[in-house]
């Protein structure tokens, strides 16, 4: 059996090559680098996908999380909501606009934040709550847009798993007041290399992120406010201009294969499998199973030639980048469960039916063992 590969863009980079070439040529022949008619298409284009008013891209993911809180007047001295077993970029974006990071536990099932902790968590300097669609699986949106409107929060949607995933027939980048993405390359719309965006309906919130991602700046050398150099350059703009095309088409195939997966691995007592919410979609960025023995399963497999990661093995709080937080292990039981059982399981279109099937078969092999 050939090795398989924890992820592999060579299927869709292959689909789609002819149309990249001829976007880089393009912008190589534009001499039109930063700011122009490629990002105002892209930001077009992205806007009408997420069914958003507008779209202001950004040089990546943090950038996208950073720019979106500070449209939203946060800083020193304001707490925001986020779920303890998220990757820390969402953390980092908070701190770096001076706010504190709340952590709230999440769902065990879906593994995205617990809308019913939610209220719990909220005091007297809390102002955003950024729920995560971790994995590619859509939060509860409904609910925790009920308890920020309750309680008079922003909330900034951490999309950057979740292009195209849904909640209520609704999509995900689209609730919030202002919607952070990442484009890095090996998300379901990848660039090739670093880029994000924001999505939004006010347009006054748009025109802010616009300023501050230019250096705070609307009009050249003029300058409102201390802003950021955090832009989408023209060429990633292009190339996500080609692939924003055949999202859809690629977020259905990871559908099936995820399908394929749950089938084949339903019945293992010892393996948690991923679970979706009540009127929710995931678009699979990742498969994602839990499992005691999940160091040992992951080195059966790796010793039988399937690569798999772990998303993510140490979680926030207990992270030395965050120990003035004054975390102590046990302090978030849940998410330090999900970070010792879970694993991520091959999983982007291409992978061919024999291989999940193989990586099954191993699967069980192991527990039967």
């Amino acid at each position: 059996m050939r090795p398989i590969a924890f992820l592999s863009l060579g299927y869709m980079h292959a689909q789609c090559r002819d149309e990249m070439l001829s976007a880089f040529k393009k912008v190589y022949g534009s001499n039109s680098f930063i700011l122009g008619n490629e990002l105002l298409e892209f930001e077009k284009n992205y806007a009408a996908f997420n069914h958003t008013r507008f779209c202001a891209g950004t040089g990546n993911g943090l950038d996208a999380l950073k720019l979106a809180l500070r449209a939203m007047n946060i800083g020193a001295g304001d707490e925001v909501i986020v779920p303890s077993n998220t990757f820390i970029a969402t953390m980092l974006a908070v701190s770096e606009t001076g706010a504190t990071p709340v952590l709230v536990e999440p769902r065990t099932d879906t593994y995205n934040i617990d809308p019913s902790l939610i209220e719990k968590a909220i005091g007297k300097r809390t102002r955003a709550i950024i729920p995560v669609h971790l994995y590619g699986q859509a939060c509860e949106m409904e609910e925790i847009i009920r308890i920020a409107k309750k309680n008079d929060l922003a909330v900034i949607e951490d999309n950057a798993q979740a292009q195209g995933a849904m909640c209520r027939g609704q999509i995900t980048g689209s609730f919030g007041d202002a919607n952070a993405t990442s484009f890095y390359p090996g998300k379901n719309l990848g660039a090739l290399g670093d880029a994000g965006a924001i999505t939004c309906n006010d347009e006054d919130v748009y025109r802010r992120i616009l300023r501050l991602r230019n250096y705070g700046s609307e009009k050249k050398y003029f300058h409102e406010e201390q802003g950021y150099n955090a832009r989408l350059d023209e060429l990633q703009a292009a190339f996500l201009n080609v692939k924003l095309h055949r999202l859809t088409e690629w977020n259905e195939e990871r559908r099936k294969i995820a399908g394929q997966y749950s089938k084949e691995l339903s019945g293992i007592n010892e393996l948690a499998l991923p679970a979706i919410a009540e009127g929710c979609t995931s678009v699979f960025h990742l498969y994602v199973v839990r499992a005691k023995r999940r160091n040992e399963l992951q080195e059966f497999l790796k010793s039988n030639g399937i690569d798999t990661l772990i998303h993510y093995p140490v979680p926030p709080h207990l992270q030395k980048a965050y120990n003035d937080l004054g975390y102590k292990k046990g302090d978030l039981p849940i998410a330090e469960e999900l970070a010792g059982t879970c694993l991520s399981l091959p999983l982007y279109p291409g992978l061919e039916e024999k291989d999940i099937s193989y990586v099954s078969d191993t699967i069980k092999r192991f527990f039967n063992a």
